[in-house]
């Protein structure tokens, strides 16, 4: 229950893929991320795809349960009706997330819904393109009908995260279908904005602490709570594996570190200075750790970032040493910033004026003043990405980003053990994306496997 979680696969897939973490745990294939050469039966690319699959079984059979008939049959009406009616739209909307991974890791994969029932079958691959089509309209569907934004149980899917997940869909529908739809992305990034729903946290820190539901900058999160969710995946992982060394385990409010997750000398350089004295978002122990990473296995090697903790905005621990109360931030708000500029500087309408006032918002929170302001002639692709890298890192953003701009597989960005060498070297394109597992292609005759995996 600790391999398997959800959160624990999906953040080492995206993040262990790129140059904002190592891990010096060589379990099983794991070091395959780390060095790019991983197989159709790597074990880590199966669980992620199984936990994907897991989701959407569980989602597609909740959706076929509370059906109109289903509930008719059962006599629910009223108040209880309608409230499952909004599950089952916020159901939608977790399947809809789910193959919006699938088709972001995967590309083309099975597809079943609860229209295909629950007996056994071999269900049909579906195209990128396909898959693509469904996500949008599914979403589109559910749209007007959720709660508005802000206004849903903490935790839960809201109008604001229906958005949030439209305008990712279509930041990246160039890599999906080969269609730029830069201008739908900014629609929907000002749709989050002019509901203001939703503002940039006074500290940048305060999001990724035990009580980061106090934060209005997040827009959909995975709750942890150190009494009611205890698992070895999750926040749990996150907090104590970048855990190590001469780190003192108080100001994370564990019981102890797993020494494991740093990060790489490539994305420090991304810092002017990394005390965090002039950008608050440099979050880097440095004490006893050496900036280069000989041994990916050594955790002394590469700086250890301390961006999660288990305490919250006073200093004081979680409800449990061993299991944090912090909240995982999927979807955060300043995200929608970034989202905006790029999808303006990629054509897609809008204004560059509030594209340059919107990263500069995020800039001044973590200067504290306009001292790192930029000017219009600096607001280029290339800022924009390693913008989202100081802003976004170990939030499972990366292996995206670095896809979208061609920079994860090729020699054009190379960083440490990338390829499997210390000084990093170029990869196959075919990386860009996962295989399907060998497991399933044999097993369903209607699947044909990824170029250039067996």
């Amino acid at each position: 229950e600790g391999f398997s979680t959800y959160l624990r696969q999906y953040w080492k897939a995206q993040e262990l893929t790129t140059d904002e973490s190592v891990i010096a745990w060589n379990d099983g294939n794991l070091r395959d991320y780390q060095e790019m050469d991983w197989s159709s039966t790597n074990e880590f690319v199966t669980a992620m795809y199984n936990r994907i699959y897991y989701q959407i079984a569980l989602t597609n059979v909740f959706i076929l349960e509370a059906g109109d008939g289903k509930l008719s049959d059962r006599g629910i009406s009223g108040a209880d009706r309608e409230e499952v009616q909004m599950f089952r739209r916020e159901a939608r909307f977790m399947r809809a997330l789910s193959y919006w991974h699938a088709l972001d890791m995967y590309g083309s994969v099975p597809f079943v819904t609860e229209e295909d029932g629950v007996g056994a079958f071999f269900p049909e691959q579906i195209s990128k393109v396909d898959l693509f089509n469904y996500i949008e309209s599914e979403l589109l569907d559910i749209e007007a009908e959720m709660v508005a934004p802000g206004q849903n149980e903490y935790g839960r899917a809201d109008q604001g995260a229906v958005w949030f997940l439209l305008a990712k869909l279509y930041l990246n529908a160039e890599v999906y279908i080969n269609e730029p739809h830069y201008t739908e992305c900014l629609t929907y990034c000002e749709k989050i904005i002019n509901s203001s729903a939703y503002q940039l946290a006074d500290e940048y820190a305060h999001n990724f602490l035990a009580d980061n539901q106090l934060s209005n900058e997040l827009i959909f999160t995975v709750n942890f709570d150190g009494k009611n969710t205890q698992t070895w995946g999750g926040m749990t992982f996150l907090v104590h594996a970048a855990v190590g060394g001469s780190m003192d385990i108080t100001e994370f409010g564990i019981d102890g570190g797993w020494g494991g997750l740093r990060t790489t000398p490539e994305f420090v350089s991304k810092f002017d200075d990394i005390s965090g004295n002039t950008d608050s978002r440099a979050m880097f122990h440095t004490d006893g750790q050496n900036l280069e990473i000989d041994n990916m296995f050594t955790f002394t090697d590469g700086y250890a970032i301390t961006k999660y903790k288990n305490v919250n905005r006073s200093g004081v621990a979680g409800s449990d040493l061993v299991f944090p109360d912090t909240d995982y931030p999927l979807f955060r708000y300043a995200d929608v910033h970034l989202m905006y500029a790029e999808a303006q500087l990629r054509g897609g309408g809008g204004d560059a004026g509030l594209a340059l006032a919107y990263v500069n918002a995020l800039r001044e929170r973590a200067y504290g003043d306009n001292s790192g302001n930029i000017g219009a002639a600096d607001l280029t692709l290339d800022f924009i990405l390693e913008e989202r890298a100081r802003e976004l890192y170990w939030e499972g953003h990366r292996r995206t980003d670095l896809v979208r701009f061609g920079l994860l597989t090729g020699s054009d960005y190379l960083w440490s053990w990338k390829g499997g060498v210390q000084q990093g070297r170029g990869t196959s394109e075919r990386y860009d994306q996962f295989p399907l597992p060998a497991s399933d292609v044999a097993a369903n005759p209607n699947l044909e496997q990824n170029p250039d995996y067996r």
